[in-house]
């Protein structure tokens, strides 16, 4: 895992972590890592969010692409950025919920929810890139 790197120049001041967690609870551990570092720290609210919103973008890369190929979060004065990377061309969508639990179908619009924008592009390698910004 590698460590927050804080920037600050004139135009901007922002810390970044980036990693590649082989399992969700790897993600989880660099998010609450990454939100140790930060100055000032977000809300209690806002970094249960983060965290959740991470788990779940992990959880669905490694369900339905079979892997994580970077975990990218950054913080400036105003918001939170999570950019999960995984192998699959497949873009996630909405599905009708599980209510036994069996097959999942909560996490993407969740996701949606609390995060104040969310978007996906291809990768440059291929695969796909899904963004998601929360307040700070």
């Amino acid at each position: 895992m590698n460590h927050p790197l804080m920037r600050d120049d004139e135009s901007d001041r922002y810390a970044e972590w980036t990693c590649r967690p082989e399992r969700a609870a790897d993600a989880r551990e660099a998010s609450y890592g990454f939100l140790a570092a930060l100055r000032p720290p977000p809300g209690t609210a806002t970094a249960q969010d983060l965290v959740l919103v991470v788990s779940e973008l992990v959880t669905n890369a490694l369900r339905h692409a079979g892997a994580v190929t970077s975990l990218q979060l950054r913080a400036d004065a105003h918001s939170l950025r999570i950019v999960v990377s995984d192998p699959s061309p497949v873009w996630p969508s909405d599905r009708t919920p599980d209510l036994t639990g069996q097959s999942g179908g909560f996490g993407w619009p969740m996701v949606q929810r609390l995060a104040q924008r969310v978007a996906v592009r291809p990768g440059a390698g291929g695969g796909k890139v899904v963004l998601a910004v929360l307040a700070r």
